[in-house]
């Protein structure tokens, strides 16, 4: 079995530099995924309330503690708050959906998922009578206080955020008594997020890197966009090393410091994916990847542009 490293979070604990991403994978193949996953050696597993398939996540992790394949104590487990629950009031009862969901009596990691506070009570994208997107005016620093409440309850190992900016970091660190121990990120060749990983860094902020392999099956997709496993470069250097494509984006993200979590329900990729701890790129490799940068950002959401606390709404 192979021993995953981990990266120390502020908070104290240990969080395994390799995770399965469960974002967009298709219902009635999750649970197997995480089973495989967890044979396969994985120990940290990353899905939302937003996905709609954490009862299946949940399946496979109580299956695989039933058999004896592994402790819960020994898995990593993140999940992360929805925008229609930013209202501190809806913040614990979005937690414990949650654990119920997964089965389980405490997550490792809760995620705000994006600062945006969406209408509560009702869809998960709730629109207006002109059919846009309808917000809520909750601000994410109120949101916060009442993340650190699940920790002091014991419902939450580790609280972090999703899709936050620089000056929305700054922000919660000006409030928080616990500061935030993860930023989960879109992070690739396309978008290195080098000045958010070293602010990040400076504040002792862990870097969750999302769709390091270009995201390849997201919905949003459009003809003609380049793909990132199928660039020329990046498949020279694959050669280079008798590696994948995708080893070699997941070992980049490894070898920068980040937590990378591959998505994949295919026992075969989930394995490819895993196996990525017996080689190193050179740092000329590194670099060269790293030059690849031209803000070529996946996830836009230019429908919701105009919320005020959208958190690239100044990329162009």
């Amino acid at each position: 079995m192979v021993n995953v490293p981990n990266v120390m979070l502020n908070s104290g604990h240990p969080m395994p530099i390799l995770g399965l991403g469960t974002w967009g994978s298709p219902k009635g193949e999750v649970a197997q995924a995480v089973k495989d996953a967890i044979d396969i050696g994985y120990r940290h597993i990353d899905c939302a309330h937003v996905y709609q398939n954490e009862h299946e996540v949940g399946e496979g992790i109580e299956a695989k503690i039933n058999e004896g394949v592994v402790k819960r104590e020994n898995l990593f487990i993140t999940s992360k708050l929805w925008n229609t629950y930013h209202s501190p009031a809806l913040v614990r009862g979005a937690c414990e959906t949650t654990l119920k969901n997964l089965k389980l009596s405490y997550i490792d990691m809760y995620l705000i998922h994006w600062p945006m506070g969406y209408k509560e009570g009702g869809e998960l994208f709730p629109v207006d009578a002109n059919g846009k997107t309808a917000y809520s005016d909750a601000d994410y620093v109120d949101t916060w206080k009442e993340m650190e409440k699940l920790v002091q309850d014991g419902l939450v190992k580790s609280i972090g955020v999703s899709n936050f900016n620089k000056k929305q970091i700054e922000r919660v660190l000006a409030v928080a008594t616990i500061p935030p121990a993860n930023n989960q990120v879109e992070c690739h060749p396309y978008l290195t997020q080098k000045k958010l990983m070293e602010f990040c860094k400076s504040k002792n902020i862990a870097i969750t890197a999302y769709s390091p392999l270009g995201s390849p099956n997201r919905p949003m997709a459009q003809p003609g966009e380049p793909v990132l496993m199928e660039d020329p470069k990046i498949v020279s250097i694959a050669t280079k090393y008798s590696k994948t494509p995708a080893q070699i984006l997941i070992r980049y993200q490894i070898q920068r410091g980040n937590i990378v979590i591959p998505k994949s329900v295919n026992k075969g990729r989930i394995a490819s994916n895993f196996d990525v701890f017996g080689f190193d790129l050179t740092a000329e490799d590194v670099a060269n990847i790293d030059s690849f940068d031209c803000n070529g950002r996946l996830l836009h959401l230019t429908s919701v542009k105009d919320h005020p606390h959208h958190p690239f709404a100044n990329d162009d």
